[in-house]
């Protein structure tokens, strides 16, 4: 039986098309939901896909916690749903409190978009078991709410419990503390990760490798084995 891959779409997301094809080349299928409907379509993961949700009022994915759908992703993940939130969808799961810290503006206050290196730091999780810890990967990143923060306590927290999945390499790209470029959650079913791997799953196109299809197959391989 096919895993089916839920991938919500806010006003203002704008890779929920290319997630949805980035699930399909991992071999799942991609379910489309929609942000107004708590039904989640019984989908065995959920991908919350980067974009401007809500134009980023207030400030990014403030809005979209509380839209109805995100009651049953968050109920879900608290039972062990594989998460995934990308971009502005780690803002929201930030929002949401089921990933600490918080996502502020660059440091250097521009939009950046570029590709980037990363280092995965967890690979046991339910997004990242096709890495091996250590292993760099180059991924697109595009963003102006970019840069991860929290308390010296939560950081501590995160890095004595192995929970940041990703850092920076090289040059750290707005300022996210400690090189921080996703975290997971104590679980490990929910992951964060500003910058898109769903913009490096084909040759052709984004970075021209395929190192971000790594997220989708993992979650894949885990569904199926579970």
């Amino acid at each position: 039986m096919t895993a089916r891959i839920g991938v919500i779409t806010f006003p203002g997301t704008l890779d929920d098309r290319d997630t949805r094809r980035a699930v399909g080349l991992a071999g799942a299928e991609a379910v489309p939901l929609w942000h107004r409907d708590k039904d989640l379509k019984q989908v065995d993961a959920v991908v919350l896909p980067g974009g401007f949700s809500y134009g980023d009022y207030l400030r990014a994915g403030a809005i979209s916690r509380f839209s109805p759908v995100m009651e049953s992703v968050i109920a879900g993940a608290r039972n062990g749903l594989p998460v995934l939130g990308i971009c502005n969808g780690f803002q929201v799961l930030t929002e949401t409190h089921l990933l600490p810290g918080a996502m502020l503006r660059n440091n250097h206050l521009h939009f950046i978009c570029r590709d980037q290196k990363l280092r995965v730091e967890n690979a046991s999780t339910a997004w990242t078991t096709d890495f091996t810890a250590g292993q760099e990967i180059s991924v697109p990143l595009k963003n102006i709410d970019g840069r991860f923060v929290a308390d010296e306590r939560t950081l501590d927290m995160l890095e004595a419990e192995g929970r940041v999945a990703f850092r920076y390499v090289g040059t750290n790209p707005n300022g996210s503390l400690r090189d921080i470029a996703g975290i997971t959650n104590a679980a490990g079913n929910v992951v964060g990760l500003m910058p898109h791997p769903e913009h490096a799953v084909e040759p052709l196109i984004g970075t021209g490798r395929t190192d971000g299809l790594g997220f989708f197959t993992s979650v894949l391989k885990k569904l199926v084995n579970a």
